[in-house]
C-alpha cells in the first residue's frame, strides 16, 4: 500500500510537465544495467549477476547548475551462492532473484553550464522508494516466493523479535554522470548510480537459522527447503543438514544495496535551448 501511494504521487508529479510546455522540462527514458550488494556476494557487487533495468524520467531545470528529477525505473537483482569461492557460501547454498520497482526524486548538481559548454559532468542525490519481492527455484525448478515462508522464523510465536518484512522500502539514490547536448532538443548521459537500502531482506537473508521442528510445525516443508539449501548439493560438494537453532544464516550489520546504471535520453519540452546564452535573450529590449 506504501508503494502504491508513493508510485501514485510520482506519477502524477511526473504528469505535470505535460501541462506545462516551459522550455526548462524534459521527458525521456533510462536504459542500463542493475546490480545487487548483500548477503549472497562475497564483494560489494558481482557482476556475473548483472541484469537489465529500464525507466521513465522527467528533469526540471532550475539553474544552470541544479536539475531536479522524478523517474520510475525497473531492474532485476539476482545472486546464488553457487557461484562464490568462500566454502562457506558454497555449502549454504542459498539464491535469490527479485524484480524492484523504485520511483524516486533526485536533484542533480551540474559542474558546467550544459547549453553554454554543451556537455556537464554531474552528480547527484536523493530519495526513492521500491517495492521487491524475493523468489528462488527449488530443486524441480518451480519459482517459489520467499518471504510467505518465513525462512528466518518471521512471524512465528518462538521468535517475537522477528516480525514479516515489508516488500516496499527506502532507498537513496547517489552517483555521478556526464551528459551531453545532441542538438535543440535531445540531450543524451551516462550515469552509475548506487541505492542504499532502508532493508536487509531484499535476498530474503538477514540474521540466523531457526529450529527446524519448529519451521516444519508452523510453516511445512517448503520453507524448512528454502531455508537451508545445503543438502541438494551434488557432484564435489558434500550435502550439508540444516544448521542447530541460532546458526549464523546472514549478517544483519549492513543493509543490502542495489545500483542502477546506464544512458539516458531527453526531450526538452517547448522551445529554445535553456539556460545558455539564448535563454539570457528571451526578453524584450525596451527602448
Amino acid at each position: 500500500m506504501k508503494f502504491r501511494k508513493f508510485a501514485g504521487i510520482l506519477l502524477l508529479s511526473m504528469a505535470v510537465p505535460f501541462f506545462s510546455f516551459a522550455q526548462d522540462w524534459h521527458v525521456g527514458a533510462f536504459a542500463g544495467i542493475s546490480n545487487y550488494s548483500g548477503d549472497l556476494v562475497q564483494q560489494k557487487v558481482d557482476l556475473k549477476y548483472t541484469r537489465p533495468s529500464l525507466g521513465l524520467l522527467v528533469r526540471k531545470d532550475i539553474n544552470r547548475y541544479l536539475t531536479l528529477r522524478a523517474g520510475f525505473t525497473w531492474g532485476i537483482v539476482a545472486a546464488a551462492d553457487s557461484t562464490n569461492a568462500e566454502p562457506s557460501l558454497v555449502a549454504r547454498n542459498l539464491s535469490f532473484k527479485s524484480n524492484v520497482f523504485e520511483g524516486s526524486l533526485i536533484a542533480e548538481i551540474n559542474f558546467l553550464d550544459l547549453d553554454e559548454k554543451g556537455f556537464t559532468p554531474f552528480v547527484f542525490i536523493g530519495v526513492g522508494g521500491f517495492g521487491f519481492d524475493p523468489t528462488a527455484k527449488d530443486i524441480s525448478g518451480n519459482v517459489v516466493r520467499l518471504r510467505p515462508l518465513g525462512t528466518e522464523g518471521q512471524g512465528l510465536p518462538q521468535y517475537p523479535q522477528r516480525q514479516p518484512y515489508e516488500l516496499f522500502a527506502w532507498s537513496f539514490p547517489m552517483g555521478a554522470g556526464v551528459k551531453a547536448i545532441l542538438n535543440d532538443k535531445w540531450t543524451l548521459g551516462f550515469e552509475i548510480g548506487l541505492r542504499p537500502t532502508t532493508t536487509d531482506y531484499l535476498d530474503d537473508v538477514s540474521t540466523n537459522y531457526v529450529d527446524q521442528n519448529t519451521l516444519l510445525a508452523y510453516r511445512g516443508q517448503k520453507a524448512v527447503d528454502m531455508a537451508f539449501r545445503g543438502d541438494e548439493l551434488t557432484g564435489k560438494q558434500t550435502p550439508g543438514v540444516y544448521p542447530p537453532d541460532g546458526t549464523q544464516r546472514g549478517s544483519a550489520k549492513y543493509k543490502d544495496w542495489y545500483a542502477f546504471s546506464g544512458f539516458t535520453i531527453t526531450y526538452r519540452l517547448g522551445g529554445g535551448s535553456g539556460w545558455g546564452k539564448v535563454k539570457a535573450t528571451r526578453c524584450p529590449i525596451l527602448r
